[in-house]
């Protein structure tokens, strides 16, 4: 940790100690203990994000618009981007990686699995909030941080691509994997057509909202803050339901989703984002959620078949194992597919 002093130095006089934060497969985050109080210093991962500019102005302007709502009934705390000791957003390193620092948000902890219903309640809710908090917000004014996130199409393009170039390993994941995908590669033009039709407006979103991004407060177990911010950006609200029901709806150890966590979320979500749903909203939101667990087994195994150039992995499998796993809950979705249409068209009522 002693490389990182000089940098944590250009946003506090004082530090006292620095450590690991977080389990994300993209940037690298630390908290640091500084002597006024502690803040979160990270190293946003310039192989993912090209314009690490781009970022900090969509941090500026989305601070901006949260500001002129606080005390008008704001229920998530964003944490606060801080300015260097000289008064800049950010800092660049000689290496000409680019760090920032944001405010700590004490008392809180972030989760990997969901353990009751309430968990599962606060999280939709949160969302939904962040999504109306931020629906008066113009998308024309964002940056497009990550150009063809989410853009099903182009992942599969690429697959097949790669495919063409990555030598054949004959496992049973391997096959699995790509079978799954040639049988199901259809379902990636579902979001995209909506949205090329005109049926799916352009909205601001969050990009990734899995469970370990919303922040509970440790005493009365609510969400006080949605954080990783870098993939805020013009894009499908569908792309954020269907990823935050992905990650808190997963069983990793049978990789069913489960139905009941499903109604608690969006039934949360809904009683907030609700108020800006179309009915085609409500007509995609199956696609969404079947596409999005998908779509990021395309992506875990495409990188796979590259050498983990994209993702963090500890083993040369895991990326192939992380591709599995995700076509696994594609596949249990499919199963209740009925049962979440009822669902949805249920909570529509309400």
């Amino acid at each position: 940790m002693d490389t990182l002093l000089p940098i944590a130095h250009q946003f506090a006089n004082t530090i006292i100690r620095i450590s690991p934060l977080g389990n994300g497969l993209i940037n690298d985050t630390f908290l640091v203990m500084a002597d006024l109080s502690p803040f979160v210093l990270q190293r946003i991962n310039r192989k993912v994000f090209p314009a690490p500019d781009r970022i900090m102005d969509n941090l500026i302007i989305l601070d901006r618009h949260l500001e002129q709502k606080s005390g008008a009934g704001v229920k998530l705390k964003i944490p606060e981007l801080l300015k260097t000791i000289t008064g800049h957003d950010f800092y660049q390193d000689e290496q000409g990686d680019y760090w920032r620092a944001l405010s700590f948000i004490d008392n809180t902890e972030s989760l990997e699995t969901v353990s009751n219903m309430s968990d599962a309640q606060q999280a939709g809710f949160a969302l939904g909030h962040f999504h109306r908090l931020v629906s008066d917000l113009d998308p024309s004014f964002l940056h497009d941080t990550l150009p063809g996130f989410h853009i099903a199409p182009d992942y599969l393009s690429r697959y097949h691509q790669v495919l063409a170039q990555a030598p054949k390993q004959p496992t049973s994941e391997n096959t699995y994997c790509a079978g799954f995908i040639t049988r199901f590669q259809h379902l990636v033009n579902d979001l995209e057509a909506a949205k090329q039709q005109g049926l799916l407006p352009i909205r601001i979103i969050h990009g990734d909202p899995k469970l370990n991004n919303f922040l509970f407060d440790r005493h009365s177990r609510k969400v006080v803050s949605l954080i990783d911010l870098d993939t805020v950006k013009p894009g499908l609200v569908h792309y954020d339901i269907g990823d935050c029901l992905r990650s808190c709806c997963h069983n990793f150890e049978s990789n069913h989703f489960d139905l009941d966590i499903c109604s608690a979320l969006l039934g949360s979500y809904l009683s907030e984002g609700g108020a800006f749903f179309s009915e085609y909203d409500y007509q995609y939101l199956y696609s969404a959620i079947q596409l999005i667990p998908f779509e990021l087994g395309l992506r875990f195994y495409t990188d796979y078949l590259e050498g983990d150039r994209y993702f963090k992995v500890a083993d040369p499998e895991q990326n192939l194992q992380r591709a599995a796993d995700q076509f696994r809950l594609c596949e249990s979705i499919m199963a209740q597919e009925s049962a979440i249409k009822v669902l949805i068209d249920q909570l529509r009522i309400q």
